[in-house]
């Protein structure tokens, strides 16, 4: 761990700045990036500890707005141990270049919710984990006809239910206080008014279209009220058609909207990728979208309180349900693949591809001193190499991983 004041000099190393790689040393104090030059020419100091990154990459800490769990523990279906697997998950998710992440919770009972959420609190991170930057409420607002993995049973029934106002949405999940995204579909009776989402967006939470059949002028409306987010584009959602784009068709109407991609080579084509990218690049957010069994291998393994198989089909690993086995249940990858994948499916530059996983998801949740290397910045960062594959993670300037280090230091 870094001490009191220590000055510590990245060298050798291209950083991440203003979407481009720029050959320069990084410098960090007290868990800031600084300018060095008050230092040398006022202080008259110089650095106390340097960093060879060896000719490598170093980019904002990824953020993972979207992730159900990963290791073996699933962030739904066992409040009894909700802490130990958010503290599990955190630990190893620096390993992946992941700095802060939202616990996802998928569409649940009111008593799952009223029992995991008050449990799940947004920390600063550090050697014990990656920091938890709010929960992510995945459902049960959602509609029933894209429910994809989510179980039927607790999704919201708009039959028997004339409007959803604020509160069923407190009944449904009690605590928000530690809430940073709800996923709604729009066209839900009482969430197509500006009301609900808008008293959403006035606790600070970013509201999310997504598991929805909504045509784009519910869309548009929506985001016009306030919504700014797209779970997992492509997926659950109305089909692209050209007389009706649904959700799909925000990106070039709405381009104040971010939208999350799925890209671990199964759940979106590299086509698709490419055409949203290009369609509105300063809005695409990576997601692992991670299930319980990512990293686990193949076999079969529990989401929420739903049974999925991880299967490798024509070389790429999927995690399907059991029961439906057609249908997707999440990715068996983490986000540091994701950004490998994208980087290609794209043909975007290094620097373009790290900013879907640090900047955009920080201005996303407005996390302010996250997700850039500008002066006065958190130091919370990965090394790669020329590969994009993570070598180092820093959070507040400290080596959180590995975390015996290797002899890189000058």
């Amino acid at each position: 761990m870094s001490s009191v004041h220590e000055i510590v000099r990245f060298t050798n190393c291209n950083i991440v700045r203003d979407g481009k790689l720029k050959r320069e040393d990084l410098w960090i104090r007290d868990g800031r990036i600084i300018d060095p030059q008050p230092l040398f020419f006022q202080e008259q100091r110089r650095e106390t500890r340097s960093i060879d990154c060896h000719d490598g990459i170093v980019a904002p800490g990824f953020i993972d707005v979207q992730i159900n769990g990963a290791y073996g523990y699933d962030f739904s279906s066992s409040p009894d141990t909700i802490v130990e697997s958010l503290c599990q998950v955190a630990k190893r998710l620096l390993a992946h270049g992941v700095t802060s992440f939202c616990p996802t919770v998928v569409t649940s009972s009111a008593e799952t919710y009223h029992a995991v959420l008050p449990q799940i609190k947004r920390t600063v991170g550090g050697r014990d984990g990656a920091a938890v930057a709010g929960v992510h409420l995945e459902g049960p607002f959602i509609s029933k006809e894209k429910k994809g993995a989510h179980l039927e049973e607790f999704i919201w029934n708009s039959e028997t239910n004339e409007r959803v106002n604020m509160q069923d949405v407190e009944a449904c999940y009690g605590d928000l206080s530690n809430t940073s995204i709800i996923t709604v579909a729009p066209e839900l009776n009482g969430l197509g008014d500006c009301s609900m989402i808008r008293q959403l967006c006035d606790r600070e939470i970013t509201v999310s279209l997504g598991h929805s059949a909504a045509n784009l002028a519910e869309a548009k409306r929506a985001v016009d009220c306030g919504a700014r987010f797209i779970t997992h584009l492509f997926n659950a959602m109305v089909p692209f058609h050209h007389r009706d784009p649904g959700l799909v068709g925000l990106l070039t109407t709405r381009q104040s909207v971010f939208y999350g991609i799925i890209a671990d080579g199964v759940h979106t084509d590299m086509a698709a990728v490419h055409l949203a990218y290009h369609s509105h690049r300063h809005g695409l957010v990576l997601i692992s979208d991670a299930m319980a069994a990512a990293g686990l291998g193949m076999g079969r393994h529990q989401l929420g309180p739903m049974s999925v198989d991880i299967v490798e089909v024509g070389g790429v690993v999927r995690a399907t349900l059991s029961e439906r086995p057609e249908t997707l249940a999440g990715s068996a990858v983490m986000l540091d693949h994701c950004v490998r994948w994208f980087w290609q499916a794209s043909r975007c530059t290094p620097a373009e591809a790290l900013e879907t996983a640090g900047a955009h998801p920080a201005r996303l949740l407005g996390l302010k001193k996250k997700g850039s290397l500008e002066f006065g910045m958190d130091a919370d960062l990965v090394v790669l190499d020329r590969d994009l594959n993570v070598q180092r993670t820093f959070i507040a300037g400290d080596q959180v991983w590995p975390e015996v280090p290797e002899p890189m230091e000058s």
